[in-house]
């Protein structure tokens, strides 16, 4: 069920799909992931509550917003968001996150809409998100372009699209490549390409061209020592995550 115009990569949707049954298991091959979703949380929170003037405070601060999570997984991002009240649908082409995401959010008591299918074709079908949720996927598409256009369609006027990714230079090659798949061997060799790399002003380009308006970048900073991430705001030379809206 993909569109022809489809950005997904086969042989990147395959990477994920041998690494599905691991999505919930904290030491596993998503390790860096659960490391990382604090860090990440708390900048997309921070953006929706900012952008669509909501109290974190009270209980259910998100409800009544539909949220888009393009490139789910098993579900790491969706349950937090469901959690805060928000109607989320949890889409990716691999096939075999779905059911893995389905039982941990049926497990947790949780109603979240999870599909097996593209941003292409849920921008024909003429869906439309509050948020759109666009997390460490833009590296892996075939078109990033043609993607982030698809994702710009599935949002409202005025709607949110945030995105994350990592930089290209020979920094993030030693921290992202060699020491996150041969170093620590946190990820599966192969996980990620170099040459798909993003830096922060092509993807504020990319956008732009997309048709959306990047308005914040941050960098997630890993400390060593403590083995936390942090966002930084001059950091952004290895992970970093990006804030645009939709005219």
């Amino acid at each position: 069920m993909q569109a022809e115009r489809s950005t997904v990569d086969p042989s990147e949707v395959a990477k994920f799909e041998a690494m599905a049954a691991e999505w919930w298991d904290p030491n596993g091959k998503f390790k860096p992931l659960h490391m990382l979703n604090p860090c990440r949380l708390d900048y997309i929170t921070s953006q929706i509550a900012g952008e669509f003037d909501r109290d974190l405070t009270v209980p259910l601060p998100f409800a009544g917003l539909r949220i888009l999570d393009i490139g789910c997984g098993g579900g790491l991002l969706c349950e937090p968001m469901a959690r805060l009240g928000a109607d989320v649908v949890g889409a990716d082409a691999a096939a075999r996150n779905i059911p893995v995401a389905q039982v941990h959010a049926e497990q947790s008591g949780l109603q979240i809409d999870y599909r097996h299918t593209t941003a292409e074709d849920m921008a024909a079908a003429g869906e439309q998100f509050d948020i759109v949720l666009n997390m460490e996927v833009v590296e892996h598409v075939s078109d990033p372009l043609a993607y982030l256009t698809a994702c710009r369609e599935l949002l409202k006027p005025g709607g949110l699209h945030l995105c994350s990714t990592i930089n290209r230079n020979p920094k993030s090659y030693m921290m992202a490549i060699i020491g996150a798949e041969y170093v620590m061997r946190w990820l599966p060799k192969g996980t990620h390409e170099w040459s798909k790399f993003i830096t922060p002003d092509e993807l504020f380009d990319l956008m732009r061209q997309a048709g959306l308006n990047p308005v914040d970048r941050k960098g997630y900073v890993f400390n060593p020592i403590t083995w936390t991430w942090s966002i930084s705001d001059r950091d952004l030379s290895v992970n970093y995550v990006t804030a645009a809206l939709k005219p």
